[in-house]
């Protein structure tokens, strides 16, 4: 006996489609488009017509008609009121007051004035209205002409107007797209860094010239008159022996 436990050439395989059977989803039968009621009808199936019915409409707060409730009279047809005419008397009316117009004699020409006449003009000063204090109406000087000398008048002709305007840094051959410093950015060096140093001399305020600062007397100190020589010793004066003598020659 053979130990194969599969009989026949069948084998376990990839199913070549879809089965059923694999999916737990209730199948295709809910992809069909449905052949009940208007909207989303199959279209290849004949869709009767349909009929809705209208909504209950708002009831009004105030109604417009009586209605029925009121009871019309017998006679009331839809031409007006059926039956005999009915009269009424009143009494006669009170007759209208006749004209009365004024003759020639109740006018009075000369005292018309200047309503009948010609006259000179009149004229009247009043004071100053409360209102004048808040109108507004500007002046003649809040009103500006037009110039005649320009652009701007509206009936004559004007030359060409040109204008000058600064130089742009935008778009221009001096714009500065590298955003490179200029001159005055750098710091200026020394010259002594870099060459050879020149002597360097101060000046100093001036020194005070020594001398002595004691009070001496002046002139005006001294008093000769007051002075008296006093005779003391003195000391000779000493001669050499060989010294010869002054001889001096004696006229005759």
């Amino acid at each position: 006996m053979s130990t194969d436990v599969w009989v026949g050439t069948w084998r376990p395989h990839r199913p070549k489609g879809p089965i059923a059977a694999l999916y737990s989803s209730p199948g295709p039968k809910y992809g069909l488009p449905t052949n009940v009621g208007y909207p989303l009808h199959d279209p290849s199936r004949y869709r009767a017509p349909a009929y809705s019915f209208g909504i209950r409409r708002l009831h009004l707060q105030d109604e417009c008609s009586p209605g029925p409730k009121y009871m019309v009279p017998a006679k009331m047809t839809m031409k007006g009121k059926d039956g005999d005419p009915a009269y009424s008397i009143y009494g006669r009316p009170r007759d209208l007051m006749p004209f009365l117009t004024p003759g020639p004699g109740r006018y009075s020409p000369e005292k018309a004035g200047k309503w009948a006449y010609h006259s000179a003009p009149i004229y009247s000063l009043a004071s100053r209205t409360k209102e004048f204090a808040n109108d507004q109406t500007p002046g003649p000087a809040a009103y500006g002409l037009p110039p005649m000398i320009g652009p701007k008048v509206v009936n004559k002709s004007s030359a060409p107007n040109y204008s000058l305007l600064g130089r742009s840094l935008i778009g221009t051959f001096c714009e500065d797209l590298s955003k490179t410093p200029g001159p005055c950015n750098y710091r200026v060096v020394e010259p002594s860094v870099y060459k050879t140093r020149a002597p360097q001399y101060s000046m100093l305020a001036r020194n005070q010239l020594p001398g002595d600062n004691t009070q001496k007397p002046g002139p005006g100190a001294h008093s000769p008159e007051k002075y008296i020589q006093q005779r003391g010793q003195t000391f000779g004066i000493r001669h050499s022996d060989y010294l010869a003598p002054l001889i001096v020659d004696v006229v005759d």
